[in-house]
């Protein structure tokens, strides 16, 4: 990183009032749903059901199991129908174990329910690792493998910033099941063995920290901090930095922080009361091109058409349908991919052409850029092919988290440019 460096972030127009105020809309699955078997980039190793078998909401079907150990679970009750290969949100194949829906929701525990105030710190972490907790703002990295080796922490940081626009998911869940998130973050806070715990919230949700803040009163070691209303606030350098005014190489651990989203000590603290892993989720749906935006509480593995369909179809003939936000998610080319444990967005926007033209030579992608890098340079770069110069500029830093494209004078789709330039350097170094 540069030591000359700008802003690295920005104040980004939320449209959030799309869906703020707007009531939670339930949607049931269909007649079958398809459980992705995949982790993040990891596909699962091992399914532990065979077509016929009978199951339930919460039975485990498939395990990722190489360094990591992730069980998927069933979200509805039904029987095992076999297995389909289709496009999946991360933009690539995904074989999905297809689920027949008999609309009952039976439910079985998994594993048994953990009291987190008598459980050692070694047994909450294998707690999470068996209950399948991921990252649920959209990375859906394993969580427990912050807490097994976390050492010398000082603070837990929950992010519900949220700060990518459209988005409100993680502001309607918090608001709904605080008690379950101060539940989760007290075991994580046992587990870190950190003092204190902060839940980070921007600083223009006047309401909802309020609301926090009198949930919280009474306790002395989890509070309620105030954040800048930019962007990527959300992003986990970003919100340590503000937090802390500290930076690290590698990991937060570095200068004694664990960071977690909201919606995952939701999860855990959920799994640790009901034995069940990640089987629904709340989705935001917004965009200028869909004719209902709301937040859905849906559950995984129901594809995107029904959920479009649910929220009165799309306003606009050609439609951008991104898995995601508009800042990080990535744009497929069809709606019949599912919803993931980590989802948390659909946004649909009308597909307006944009007239690019020459580099100005603003520097204003590098100004902005929030992990320091020189964007335009990179892409330039990736048009010449020039690897050498690839890997010097520090691409596999980059996050992919759009500012470049979104400042850009010029209009120039430079996160494009950047994402083929680390893919390119992925495949050198394989």
């Amino acid at each position: 990183m540069s030591l000359l460096t700008g802003p690295m972030r920005k104040h980004v127009n939320g449209h959030k009032e799309l869906t703020d105020h707007v009531d939670v809309k339930k949607i049931d699955a269909g007649n079958l749903v398809y459980i992705p078997l995949v982790n993040g980039n990891a596909v699962a190793g091992e399914v532990l059901v065979n077509e016929g078998d009978k199951v339930k909401v919460g039975t485990v079907v498939a395990r990722r199991k190489d360094n990591f150990i992730v069980p998927l679970f069933s979200s509805v009750s039904g029987t095992v129908k076999g297995k389909e290969t289709f496009m999946h949100a991360g933009l690539k194949p995904v074989e999905h174990l297809v689920i027949e829906n008999d609309g009952l929701y039976e439910t079985e525990q998994a594993f048994e329910p953990i009291d987190y105030t008598t459980a050692t710190r070694e047994e909450l972490c294998d707690y999470m690792m068996n209950a399948g907790i991921v990252g649920c703002g959209g990375a859906g990295f394993p969580s427990y493998v912050k807490y097994k080796f976390a050492k010398d922490v000082k603070l837990l940081i929950i992010n519900a910033v949220e700060c990518e626009p459209y988005i409100t998911a993680d502001y309607k869940y918090v608001s709904e099941y605080k008690e379950d998130m101060l539940r989760g973050v007290k075991a994580m806070l046992k587990m870190c063995e950190a003092p204190e715990a902060v839940i980070c919230i921007k600083e223009t949700k006047k309401a909802f920290i309020e609301e926090m803040n009198q949930f919280l009163k009474d306790e002395k070691n989890v509070n309620v901090k105030e954040v800048p209303d930019v962007y990527p606030m959300g992003w986990e350098r970003t919100l340590v930095y503000e937090v802390t005014k500290k930076r690290y190489d590698r990991l937060p651990g570095e200068v004694g922080v664990v960071v977690n989203n909201a919606t995952t000590a939701i999860a855990f603290g959920q799994a640790l009361v009901t034995g069940r892993g990640i089987t629904e989720k709340f989705v935001t749906v917004s965009g200028d091109a869909i004719k209902e935006p709301c937040t859905v509480r849906v559950p995984v593995g129901v594809r995107t058409c029904d959920i479009i369909a649910a929220c009165g179809g799309y306003t606009k003939e050609d439609v951008l349908l991104i898995a995601g936000g508009p800042m990080m998610g990535r744009t497929i080319p069809n709606d019949q991919f599912v919803i993931t444990p980590y989802s948390n967005a659909l946004t649909v926007l009308e597909n307006v052409p944009v007239k690019e033209v020459a580099c100005l030579r603003c520097g204003r992608c590098s100004d902005h850029c929030p992990a320091g890098l020189q964007p335009v340079r990179i892409n330039n770069a990736e048009k010449a092919k020039n690897m050498e110069l690839i890997e010097k500029l520090n691409v596999m830093d980059c996050i992919e988290c759009g500012m470049c494209t979104y400042i850009c004078p010029s209009k120039i789709a430079v996160t494009e440019g950047v994402r083929r330039a680390k893919r390119a350097m992925a495949l050198k170094k394989k």
